[in-house]
């Protein structure tokens, strides 16, 4: 199932964490999979929302791969996969990257069930990795969609950044308040 929310709702950061509650239920903390790199503005939506994960005030409650400082890209998540899943054995993986779309949905962050396959909107082939996928469509979808990445405004990117940080977080929040209320 998918949900979309354009970052200028006011209710879109509420959304996004409704939808990760019926994605993925209570259980154990997430894998948080921020993919992207700092090359291209277009790109960077991953990093940066790693980025402020860390800087969020419950930080560490899940397991973040992809900062700013250590960026996780479309080609080396396909690597880090199989990594992720016999370190974080059962651990649900969200996978937060940058998208290209109709020019209609530029400005909608989509969350969908069954994860994604990072780099397609740059042609990559690549598989699919997480399962649980939130993608900020950030360009128009073209032939030449590498290059539209360059003509992203940051101020998109970094307000769809804020907005699924703290939705991820609060998310990350409840799991485990969750676990340790179901422990006690």
């Amino acid at each position: 199932m998918q949900r979309a929310f354009h970052y200028q709702n006011g209710m879109a950061e509420t959304g996004i964490l409704l939808s990760l509650q019926k994605s993925i239920g209570n259980g154990r903390p997430p894998v948080i999979l921020c993919i992207g790199s700092d090359l291209a503005v277009g790109d960077s939506l991953g990093p940066v929302t790693g980025t402020m994960l860390t800087r969020l005030p419950s930080a560490g409650r899940g397991y973040l791969y992809g900062t700013l400082r250590q960026p996780v890209t479309a080609k080396e998540a396909r690597y880090l996969t199989p990594f992720l899943r016999r370190t974080h054995p059962g651990a649900p993986i969200i996978v937060v990257d940058a998208a290209v779309g109709a020019e209609s949905d530029i400005g909608l962050i989509k969350v969908s069930d069954g994860g994604t396959r990072p780099g397609a909107g740059t042609n990559k082939f690549l598989p699919k990795v997480g399962d649980v996928s939130i993608l900020g469509i950030v360009a128009k979808k073209t032939p030449f969609s590498t290059a539209l990445f360059q003509l992203t405004r940051l101020r998109v990117v970094y307000r769809m950044a804020e907005i699924v940080s703290r939705a991820v977080d609060a998310f990350c929040t409840e799991q485990c308040n969750y676990l340790t209320n179901s422990v006690s």
